[in-house]
Order: structure tokens, then sequence, then C-alpha cells
């Protein structure tokens, strides 16, 4: 399952957030350091192609697909030189596939900051740093292992120092790794690095009520960022989301409805985290289950097939297809199939997003 890291300075709302998106029990406190272990989720992500195919199936079960969110605590200057325990910190997100940077930008005088005032361009200045110069320390010590290796004479080791000469000089200059174009060697390279400024970053302005807009100077400086430094924004309150998530549903559309809101900030945050994961959704229907799945763009059938099983895989014979609205307009896989509908495609085919799947395999 992927997953998704909040990160931030302390005191900024992580845990308040992260509590809405699980409706979980994350510790909440206002002083740093309250969340010394990173907890973890299980978020659904918000689906209503689901919900109309499941009209169709009325299944007993309905599954959604998931991604896994981890609130790491609060990171401070320092940090990459373990600073607040920054180095157990920083571990935790090198585990995560995409950042969710959460940025104070509300006045509150009863939440203290943990640099005296709010400012969303110096916070989000500290924490970048702190990741590029985790990035920096673990570019130099492969720079040293590589460096003995250079004596064998393996033109390998003289490529791969190369490329991490390369990454040094970028992230000397304090610019983060995704911003750079890199071959496919150099992305490889990173990769196994687990380099935390190569990861997708998406920030999360954390408003005030009256901000739901996000119209305020603090949140335009984020955004000013945010086109340089190659992140994507999301205006979010989550004081205004923990209260939405402890209503029933009718309850919170109502809420939310007076506030001028559509929709939850939540979903459109786990939307937006499934779009730079590029990932695609297909879905199943056979038996007491309605599901949906995950996976990256470009996954071929019989991969798709593992992802429910293995065995589904290994004995993969075909795949019958067909997108969800004509599913829909079918009834069935079975009208379908007799309608002519039913696509069959083999182990080449690419699945794509919104495809209703059935699997041929042998056991």
């Amino acid at each position: 399952m992927y997953r998704a890291g909040l990160i931030g300075l302390p005191n900024v709302g992580k845990s308040t957030l992260f509590n809405a998106l699980t409706k979980g029990k994350a510790q909440v406190a206002n002083y740093p350091f309250c969340t010394i272990d990173p907890n973890v989720g299980i978020v659904a992500v918000p689906d209503p192609r689901l919900e109309r195919i499941a009209e169709v199936t009325k299944p007993e079960r309905l599954t959604p697909a998931a991604l896994e969110f981890v609130d790491v605590a609060g990171l401070v200057k320092g940090a990459h030189r373990g600073e607040g325990l920054g180095n157990q910190f920083l571990s935790h997100i090198r585990e995560v596939d995409v950042i969710v940077h959460v940025v104070r930008c509300f006045e509150d005088p009863d939440i203290t900051h943990v640099d005296g005032d709010v400012n969303p361009a110096r916070d989000i200045g500290v924490v970048e740093t702190e990741l590029l110069l985790k990035d920096l320390e673990t570019v130099e010590r492969r720079i040293e292992k590589t460096g003995r290796l250079l004596k064998t004479g393996e033109k390998r080791y003289q490529l791969e120092m190369e490329r991490l000469l390369k990454l040094k000089d970028l992230l000397e200059r304090g610019e983060s790794v995704r911003l750079a174009r890199w071959d496919e060697e150099e992305k490889t390279l990173i990769a196994e690095l687990s380099l935390l400024s190569a990861k997708p970053v998406i920030y999360a302005a954390n408003v005030a009520e009256d901000d739901l807009a996000g119209e305020s100077p603090l949140v335009a400086s984020v955004r000013d960022l945010a086109s340089v430094a190659g992140a994507n924004v999301l205006v979010v309150s989550a004081a205004i989301e923990s209260e939405v998530a402890e209503l029933e549903p009718e309850e919170a559309r109502a809420f939310l409805k007076e506030l001028g809101v559509d929709e939850p900030g939540l979903n459109r945050l786990v939307r937006l985290v499934y779009e730079m994961l590029d990932m695609v959704t297909f879905y199943t229907v056979k038996g007491p289950e309605t599901r949906a799945w995950a996976v990256p763009r470009g996954t071929r059938a019989p991969e798709a097939a593992g992802k429910i099983h293995q065995d589904m895989q290994r004995g993969f014979i075909r795949a019958e297809v067909i997108d969800w609205e004509s599913f829909i307009r079918f009834g069935s896989l079975a009208n379908a199939r007799e309608q002519g509908a039913l696509r069959s495609e083999g182990k080449e085919y690419v699945i794509q997003d919104g495809d209703v799947v059935l699997f041929r395999f042998n056991v």
C-alpha cells in the first residue's frame, strides 16, 4: 500500500489533520514532540464511481481503494543532526511515497508557535532545509563508499561517482532533487538512496475557519513558494475537518453547506495524493464483494491480477474488461458478455482507469 507522510513543524495541526483523516486518536498537545512514534492510519480513497457500481451490484461488502497516512512528529531546525529526535523522524519520512507538508496559516494566541510567530515562508524553509541537509549527508556517505570502490577500476563505480557528485552539487546549491531532470540510471540511484527531497510534495495550508478559500497573505506566501518548489497546494482547515469527522454523514453535509463548502477538504487531500502517485483504479464485482483496486498507471493485466492474489498472476489466462459506465448500463458482466460488450484482453493489456475486470486464471 502506498504511503503519504504528514510532516511539518510542531503545533501546525498535523496530528489534528491526521485524526480527522483516520478518525484516530493521535495524541494532540500544545508542545513539541508529543507524537514521538509515527501514527499510521488507512484512509479510503473517495470514489463516486464505486458507489454507482455498488447501486447495481448491491454487494454484501463494498471495499474502496485505500492509502496509508503516517503522522510524523514535528521537525525542528537541526533535525538532520538529531535535534528534537530529528534523525528518527527523518527516517520515517524516508519510508513514504508522498510528503504532505502541513503549514500553519492561522493566528491563534492559545497555540504557541515553536519560533514565536506565524510565518509560513520561514517554516517551509526550515523543513525543506532539513530535508536537503539530510539528503546531502546521505549522498556524502555514499560518495565515501563509492570512492573506496573506485580502486577496483570498474567503470560502473566511476559512473556512479559522477552521478553522486552531480547530486551533491545540486544539494549544496539548496535545490531539491525533484526539481531537476534525471536520466534512468540517475533515477535508479536516487530511488536507491531514498532521497527525501526527491519525493513529491503537497503543501497543506492549514487555515482558520474564516479563510477556507485561502485568500489570506499567509496562504499567498505558500502558493508563491510552491510555484518555485515544484509542490502542489491544498487549503484545508484542520479544526473544521476535525469537527466534520465527528458528525454523522447528513450532519456533516449540512455543516459544510453552511460553510459554503461542497465536500470535506480531506477528500480533496486524499484524491490529490492519489493523483500525485499517478494511480488508476479498477474494479472487481465477482461474488459478495465489490471492490476498488489501486495500481500505478501503466500496470499490465497480469500484475493487476497479482494485486488481488499472486496465484492469479502466475496462472493468468486473460482479463475480461468493460468500462464502468458501460457496466452500469448493462447491469452485470453476464449481460455485457451476452451483448458482446465484454472485451477479452491478454497479458499485454494495460489497465485503464475505471475498468471493471474479471480475471481468468489457472490455479
